[in-house]
């Protein structure tokens, strides 16, 4: 499976511009279903406000929809969409709330808004890339373990469990496209005393 970039959770951020108050909401969905769930949620809490807009993108299906909610076509849904693609997320929804103040924005004005509201939005909720690791343990003894974190920094690996006892035992979550490199790195300066050991493998984020 190769790997993709998603949103870690769900958040939400606003701002008021010409008394228009707009609130992006953003989430990880893995479905069409969980998607729609998640956009009936937030019109159900804003019930009262002036648009629901929504944007989703799902690697299922390639699935890639958008909603105005009765702003000018091509102003609102589309704007939400574009940054979602822009930042290449995927399995992924987000909905842009508007409450009127008054105030006229125009098209262009809207498409600024409706932008910057899914950017915020997206920017909250935060950007991951999961792919395909290999879970490892490491076993060192104390010597080596200084010259260990380094090289495990210098991977932006995750290190999931770490146990200090007689030797410094860790548990790490190694992207399979960097396992190799990382293994003969640490075998090469642990002057051949240290290896990792595969216990499983899963689809995780990386970072």
């Amino acid at each position: 499976m190769e790997s993709y970039k998603t949103l870690e959770k769900s958040s939400s951020d606003e701002f008021i511009v010409k008394k228009s108050r707009f609130i992006g909401y953003a989430a990880p969905v893995k479905t069409n279903d969980e998607a729609v769930a998640f956009i009936n949620s937030i019109k159900a809490k804003h019930r009262d406000a002036t648009h629901n807009v929504y944007a989703y993108c799902l690697r299922e299906g390639q699935i890639r929809r958008y909603s105005d909610d009765g702003e000018p076509q091509g102003t609102a849904g589309l704007p939400v969409l574009d940054v979602l693609l822009k930042e290449g997320v995927t399995d992924c929804a987000v909905v842009a709330t508007r409450y009127f103040g008054g105030i006229l924005l125009g098209a262009s004005g809207l498409v600024r808004a409706y932008t910057n509201t899914a950017k915020i939005g997206i920017d909250s909720a935060g950007i991951i890339t999961m792919a395909s690791c290999k879970i490892a343990e490491l076993t060192c003894d104390y010597n080596f373990y200084g010259r260990l974190q380094t090289i495990i920094s210098s991977f932006g690996i995750i290190t999931e469990d770490a146990d200090f006892s007689a030797f410094v035992c860790l548990t790490l979550r190694i992207p399979e496209e960097m396992f190799e490199k990382f293994d003969a790195e640490v075998f090469d300066k642990s002057c051949g005393k240290t290896r990792c050991k595969v216990t499983a493998e899963k689809f995780s984020k990386i970072q």
